[in-house]
């Protein structure tokens, strides 16, 4: 038999569990936003990758599925490139902003989160990780990075897009 106080208890619990993964979801940064931003309020002119031939076989290697697009919007000024990607956590999409300088990882964010779990990843603690990786052998990052309990999906979601900006990156910045 449940008490009264046992029953409360219960109901504080679904109604917090409930309230932090309404919380989870949302709109960190407009992708606008994150590329003034990244360019200190002076973008330059977006550019467009097309993936086709090898860049598509490249991506779809990385992601484990087809690139969702026939084109990737990116900004270039120099050898820094700046990506908005988004990649399938378990459901839904999350859209990350990926800058890339001289073929390392400068800076991750999470844009956008729609998952009701894994919201952990859009954390600098989890993000700060990728900072100074590169592509190494077999499109894999250079180095390990930690995982979340519980955010297993996010996570991966969010190495494939890391992965897939370094490709992308070193597409435009070589002539291959």
């Amino acid at each position: 038999m449940i008490t009264g106080v046992c029953l409360r208890l219960i109901v504080i619990a679904v109604g917090l569990l409930t309230v932090a993964q309404a919380h989870a979801r949302g709109v960190y940064q407009e992708p606008a936003a994150f590329i003034d931003e990244v360019f200190a309020g002076d973008p330059p002119v977006p550019k467009a990758l097309w993936i086709s031939g090898k860049a598509r076989e490249g991506a779809e290697r990385i992601l484990g599925h087809p690139p969702p697009s026939l084109r990737v919007r990116y900004w270039q000024r120099e050898k820094r490139t700046a990506w908005i990607l988004e990649e399938i956590g378990k459901e839904q999409p999350i859209t990350a902003g990926i800058v890339v300088d001289n073929g390392q990882i400068e800076r991750v964010k999470v844009l956008v989160f729609r998952e009701s779990r894994g919201w952990e990843v859009r954390y600098p603690f989890f993000t700060d990780q990728f900072k100074g990786t590169r592509l190494g052998a077999d499109a894999a990052l250079d180095r390990s990075i930690d995982g979340i309990t519980g955010a297993t999906l996010s996570v991966r979601a969010l190495k494939k897009l890391v992965r897939l900006a370094l490709f992308y990156h070193q597409w435009v910045s070589t002539d291959p």
